[in-house]
């Protein structure tokens, strides 16, 4: 009977640790300085989640989000950049150059994080929630600046694709939306 027991567990603690990283405060990841860290600090807040990156056409989107976030951040927005090389390797250098470039050049001091794949064999946990097939928004991110708003209970609001400025109208009333919710 042990035996059973025991093989039953190893065969179900694979499903068991699936299922306790479900929340999106759960996910281990790491910051831009290498890190490890997750969303808990930011639980209770709206977030922003962006694939960013430092040679994109729309990188000059980084001022945008800054704004944002400043505009935003006393009633609870937190924005996340996450670099990530997969559109033709327009981040390619390592996260140190990364945040030189993020601070130096658009004064970024919301949150960045290490460097990661948001799609593909190798898609982190993060896009896995974010974007796999149990998402309410599923598909393959597309390009660079792709946002995933998230509500104050950890839930995704809403998908918007690279062209969406964070600080156009859509995107602003959605923002809006979210910190108004409780």
């Amino acid at each position: 009977m042990k035996k059973i027991l025991l093989l039953a567990a190893i065969m179900l603690s694979p499903i068991i640790a699936t299922h306790a990283a479900d929340s999106i405060y759960d996910l281990p990841l790491k910051d831009i300085d290498g890190k490890a860290t997750s969303l808990k600090p930011e639980q209770g807040k709206v977030i922003l989640i962006v694939n960013v990156a430092s040679h994109c056409g729309y990188t000059p989107q980084y001022a945008a989000l800054e704004a944002t976030y400043k505009k935003y951040q006393d009633q609870g927005l937190v924005i996340c950049g996450f670099p990530c090389n997969q559109f033709g390797s327009q981040e390619p250098g390592t996260d140190a150059d990364i945040k030189q470039f993020c601070t130096a050049t658009y004064n970024v001091t919301f949150p960045m994080f290490d460097k990661l794949e948001v799609n593909g064999t190798n898609r982190a946990p993060l896009y896995v929630l974010l974007a796999g097939k149990e998402s309410p928004f599923p598909g393959n991110i597309h390009w660079n600046f792709t946002k995933f708003l998230i509500g104050r209970d950890g839930k995704i609001i809403n998908r918007f694709d690279s062209k969406v400025k964070p600080d156009s109208a859509e995107l602003t009333k959605a923002v809006e939306a979210a910190l108004a919710a409780k």
